[in-house]
């Protein structure tokens, strides 16, 4: 035996319409992508870096616990300043010292630039550990 139930109390048909909320669905989604494509855009212009290349020309060991360092730096952009980190490790690759070098503007894209570095133990290297155009107010002196 089977039972009917009252229309009024169960409906048979839908009450929302599937195809309406398949085409909402559809354009919430484009509308974030969109939306994501706009603020990752946005984000990587006020953020990307600029860019600077170095490059190691030489390094001297002058006693121990000072290292010489020089090298160039290349920007796309010279007339703004920029920051570079150097530093002198040991012989077992230990960061030893470490220095941050004020890059001026300039006329030129590349600079020579010769620096000093403080060590705690005798040093064996100096690299370049990277170079920013953040530059920090203190080494700007305003």
């Amino acid at each position: 035996m089977t039972e009917t139930l009252p229309a009024d109390r169960y409906p048979t048909t839908p009450q929302r319409n599937l195809r309406g909320s398949r085409i909402m669905a559809v354009v919430l989604t484009i509308g974030v992508i969109l939306l994501g494509i706009a603020l990752a855009y946005f984000a990587y212009n006020k953020f990307e870096n600029k860019d600077i290349s170095t490059s190691v020309i030489s390094y001297d060991i002058v006693n121990d616990s000072t290292m010489n360092i020089r090298f160039t730096v290349t920007r796309d952009e010279p007339s703004e300043p920029a920051v570079c980190i150097v530093r002198a490790r040991s012989k077992d690759g230990s960061e030893t010292g470490r220095r941050e070098v004020y890059v001026a503007p300039s006329d030129s894209g590349t600079v020579d630039l010769t620096t000093l570095i403080r060590t705690s133990q005798t040093p064996a290297i100096a690299d370049i550990y990277g170079c920013g155009a953040d530059v920090p107010e203190y080494l700007t002196g305003s």
